[in-house]
């Protein structure tokens, strides 16, 4: 799966979750709590189907591709300690999750397209991937444009609220990675032991 572009209400009824936390996917959901198409009746999903439920509001959750989401499962297995909540906390620690949750972003698909247009710093050395991992003590700054300054210090004041794990100078508009997250900072509502499950197979 490369980057979704298509209709993101339509995922979010799909996989019955908030995956996509716009207005607009948000609206849908709220709205409308049934896949979309012309049937109103949600099927009974088999184990395959459930598990594949899972699977999907992770990727789309974290903007992941398949080979991504296997890379991670790899890692994770190789962690001690549970595999499941090892796999999501390394997608907690990806830079364009850590630059959403800090609130220079209201979603993640706009935090990735700031970090691929280069408007953020990591340490100093200004960064053009989303998926590089961020590491307690590491500090996210906003590149000294006024133009970018102006435009993430509203985000700033009007974004989400922050995390524990991730301390935010709003002044400086530089954001400090504090400790690495747990599985309790984790966000997304995921059966992740199904997900565990199907990728092992």
């Amino acid at each position: 799966m490369g980057r979704y572009t298509g209709p993101k209400g339509r995922v979010n009824r799909r996989l019955g979750a908030l995956v996509f936390e716009d207005a607009g996917a948000t609206r849908a959901l709220d709205q409308r709590n049934l896949p979309p198409g012309m049937s109103q009746r949600r099927r009974k999903a088999s184990n395959y189907g459930l598990a594949l439920i899972e699977k999907q509001k992770i990727k789309f959750y974290y903007g992941l591709r398949e080979r991504q989401l296997r890379r991670y499962f790899d890692k994770a297995r190789r962690i001690k300690g549970n595999t499941g909540e090892a796999l999501l906390i390394l997608c907690e620690q990806r830079l364009d999750n850590v630059v959403c949750r800090a609130g220079f972003a209201q979603t993640r698909p706009q935090a990735r397209q700031g970090i691929v247009h280069s408007h953020f710093q990591l340490n100093g050395v200004t960064v053009n991937k989303p998926s590089i991992w961020v590491k307690p003590g590491d500090v996210i700054t906003v590149r000294n444009r006024p133009n970018l300054k102006k435009l993430y210090g509203e985000l700033v004041e009007s974004g989400r609220p922050g995390c524990a794990w991730i301390t935010l100078d709003k002044k400086a508009l530089a954001a400090n990675v504090v400790t690495a997250p747990t599985f309790e900072d984790v966000s997304l509502p995921v059966d992740v032991g199904q997900v565990v499950a199907l990728i092992s197979r």
